[in-house]
């Protein structure tokens, strides 16, 4: 689309509109899963909750892109993520904004990749494989319910839609 300068001849390109919309918060990770259906999670340094492994989303990246990225930068692993298993719409809340998390399913682990497994020291203390239960006492709540919803989705097929981590029909 372009506008009319003030020349008869001349054109401007019209601004984008898109620009001026509002932007969220938006975040993408991968569950991995063992034999034993007991899940990765990782432990970061600068909190106390465990997380699932994966990050942030940077400008112009998708989430897929992302979730690729961050696990090379948390896992050392390079894998290609399987189908979207849930999106969590989370309200802002004390020292956060509103946000978009994307949960992507993954193929089991070799034993090769995991013993190629590293972690970044200045980000990450550590990796384990949990339970269910494990799972509770370590994530967040918020994240507790989110990978429960993630893994009913795997489970049965279906993508989950979330809000603040509870599954809406």
């Amino acid at each position: 689309m372009t506008t009319r300068g003030t020349q008869a001849n001349e054109t401007v390109p019209a601004l984008d509109y898109t620009a001026s919309l509002p932007t969220k918060r938006m975040a993408a990770a991968v569950l991995f899963f063992d034999e034993a259906d007991r899940l990765l999670l990782v432990q970061p340094t600068y909190k106390p909750d465990w997380e699932l492994p994966g990050g942030c989303v940077n400008s112009d990246e998708s989430p897929r892109t992302a979730a690729i990225r961050e696990i090379k930068e948390e896992l050392g692993l390079t894998v290609t993520p399987g189908r979207l298993l849930g999106v969590d719409w989370v309200p802002p809340r004390q020292g956060r904004t509103e946000g978009m998390m994307t949960v992507f399913d993954s193929d089991a682990l070799s034993a090769e990749q995991i013993a190629e497994i590293r972690v970044p020291p200045d980000e990450l203390r550590g990796w384990a494989w949990c339970t269910p239960d494990e799972e509770v006492t370590r994530l967040s709540p918020l994240l507790a319910r989110r990978t429960k919803a993630c893994r009913q989705a795997r489970a049965s097929g279906v993508t989950a839609y979330l809000e603040n981590g509870y599954p809406i029909p």
